[in-house]
């Protein structure tokens, strides 16, 4: 007979699937312990559920629900990476940021303030969206604790335009504003899986103009990633905090169809693995994953997909012990 690893009663654990059928109980993230505050947590999970920022298929509003339902069928051990992140962290489901649908920008003023009292509470967020627009104020937050922050960004699109019908802030200008905001050191910013048509070739130059590196997708065509995320953690290195930041939108629509602005021709979901699982080693102090959108795929399947990445996110957190 097997035996498992002891787990620690000092800690969050999801129920079980042979205690309460996968189909019933509360939904929450992973089956784990809802709370009404990042409170004595080391990982807040917490869903962003505003798609006001979308520029094409709305949608994303509904992804946190949906990750929440698929998340059932993720179990609480990596039989990969050999980690168990609910032994390493005190980890709880803390509900949804109650944002303004009407207003974009108060919006995105209220998840600022929400981060704000997530890392006041020392715990690091591990966001849902929602459209990328959610990316901003979750940066500012953590720029104000930790300052500028390298970061890892995975996405069919560079999220670099100026404007957005002459409006400052929508899910394609996040990571312009980021930059001239000083929120992020951008030669420590590697940018994953961008690809497909643009206005012009400044859509994907002006980050290259500002230090950061990417990463098209025809150059992650038929190969493994792992030798890529080597060179990104030696790069990065262990000190500088880091956030990881992925658009679901990065993955081909073959196996994340569920997504307001699909692009052929993206990642693999055995790659999206590969990128969150090197990681590790990198100081990351929170994670997003964002542009999930149910009603483009009744499937599941683009939830289910996200919600196993976010669990693979728990494994790569500085901390979590490894078998």
């Amino acid at each position: 007979m097997n035996k498992q690893s002891p787990v620690s009663q000092d800690y969050n654990q999801p129920q079980s699937g042979n205690e309460m059928p996968r189909f019933g109980g509360h939904a929450t993230l992973f089956r784990l312990p809802i709370q009404d505050t990042a409170a004595d947590l080391d990982v807040a999970l917490l869903g962003i559920p505003l798609d006001g920022g979308t520029s094409n298929r709305s949608g994303a509003r509904f992804g946190p629900r949906q990750i929440r339902s698929e998340s059932v069928l993720v179990r609480p051990y990596s039989m990969a990476v050999g980690a168990a992140p609910f032994d390493s962290f005190q980890i709880a489901d803390i509900g949804d940021i109650a944002i303004n649908p009407y207003n974009l920008l108060k919006a995105v003023d209220e998840i600022e303030a929400f981060i704000d009292k997530v890392l006041a509470c020392g715990a690091k967020p591990v966001s849902m969206g929602g459209d990328h627009t959610v990316t901003l104020p979750i940066l500012r937050a953590v720029a104000k604790k930790y300052g500028p922050v390298a970061v890892v960004h995975i996405d069919a699109h560079s999220d670099i335009n100026d404007t957005q019908f002459g409006e400052k802030i929508a899910h394609g200008t996040v990571f312009r504003r980021a930059i001239e905001e000083g929120l992020i050191e951008a030669s420590k910013m590697v940018q994953i899986g961008l690809r497909a048509t643009g206005y012009t070739a400044d859509d994907f130059d002006w980050s290259r103009q500002q230090g950061v590196r990417v990463v098209t997708a025809e150059e992650c065509w038929y190969k493994s990633l792992t030798p890529l995320m080597a060179e990104v953690r030696e790069t990065i290195g262990t000190d500088i905090p880091v956030y990881l930041t992925f658009d679901i939108d990065g993955l081909d629509p073959s196996v994340a169809p569920g997504t307001g602005t699909p692009e052929p021709a993206g990642l693999s979901s055995s790659q999206a693995l590969e990128i969150i699982r090197g990681c590790f080693g990198l100081n990351l102090v929170g994670c997003d994953l964002v542009e999930v959108s149910p009603p483009y795929d009744p499937s599941g399947n683009t939830a289910l997909l996200a919600a196993n990445l976010i669990f693979e996110m728990l494994c790569s957190l500085p901390g979590c012990k490894r078998r």
